[in-house]
């Protein structure tokens, strides 16, 4: 199971306020079926919410650390019958990595910023025409 310090955390939560739950566990609790489709939404998302239809708070923080063992996954938070869960996707691919094959671009030419006075030059001359 994987570890988060108090600010990863709250940075998770604070990401996953936007999102609907994509997984319901319902009365059947947690099956082979549930497990699966939790994996792949991991794999495609990283952070999820999952809604529990039943059960006790005990039986939701005991379904949470059950998903997040067999999944090698993070418990980020618990919010009443919301359970949000992150784990890290290793097939993703970096933002800003480049590869040999990706053409670089050179050095970009600094703009010189105009002053006030041929700013008003030049709408001057442009409003006498």
């Amino acid at each position: 199971m994987l570890a988060l310090d108090m600010e990863q955390r709250r940075q998770l939560a604070a990401n996953a306020h936007h999102l609907d739950p994509v997984v319901t566990i319902g009365k059947d609790g947690l099956t082979e079926n549930v497990i699966g489709e939790l994996d792949r939404s991991l794999l495609k998302h990283e952070l999820i919410k999952v809604k529990v239809l039943n059960g006790n708070q005990d039986r939701r923080a005991s379904l949470l650390e059950q998903i997040c063992f067999s999944l090698n996954a993070a418990p980020v938070k618990q919010i009443g019958r919301i359970l949000i869960i992150y784990r890290i996707n290793p097939d993703k691919k970096i933002a800003g990595a480049t590869t040999s094959d990706t053409p670089k671009s050179g050095p970009k030419r600094k703009l010189k910023p105009r002053s006030a006075q041929s700013a008003k030059k030049t709408y001057r001359n442009n409003s006498r025409k």
